[in-house]
């Protein structure tokens, strides 16, 4: 690319994440209307849990106090989806909780059935938390994550804007 490129007056980094949000909706969306997961299929959402429109119970907020991720796979009920955000019941140590999460708090979304993922930049958050461990809701089956060495079905979004 030629160095002399000058800054886009369009937020091209903002409209493709907005996108690839829509695509997590999407997704999301289909399996609110049967409340089932299809075939092998299976995801994990990972957000900011300080980020605006984000409603857990303090517990988990206390628990994760940056980023938490949970899985929809087997134990989950009343997925609801609308085009900000999504809410869904999940059990943590046999409590069950309503969680909602807006779209834009999201940072990543993996379906290890079809090695799909996605990942986003949440902006706007005051400071950086302490580090935590991956939450593991009840029911999940523990996985690694690992990115395709091939680079199929993996996307990944890392725009940086120039200063």
């Amino acid at each position: 690319m030629n160095a002399n490129v000058p800054d886009s007056l369009i937020p091209y980094d903002e409209i493709v994440q907005e996108a690839l949000r829509a695509v997590v909706g999407r997704v999301l969306n289909s399996v609110a209307d049967t409340q089932a997961l299809p075939g092998t299929h299976h995801f994990y959402i990972t957000f900011k849990t300080h980020a605006p429109g984000v409603d857990i119970p303090q517990r988990l907020i206390e628990r994760f106090p940056d980023e938490m991720t949970i899985v929809l796979q087997h134990r989950f009920w009343d997925l609801k989806v609308d085009d900000e955000k999504f809410s869904v019941g999940l059990s943590f140590s046999g409590v069950p909780s309503i969680l909602t999460v807006p779209f834009s708090a999201i940072t990543g979304f993996h379906d290890p059935a079809v090695n799909f993922e996605l990942r986003f930049h949440v902006t706007d958050l005051a400071e950086e938390p302490a580090q935590h461990d991956e939450a593991e809701n009840d029911g999940a089956t523990a996985a690694i994550v690992k990115p395709a060495e091939d680079g199929s079905n993996v996307v990944s979004v890392d725009f940086k804007r120039k200063k």
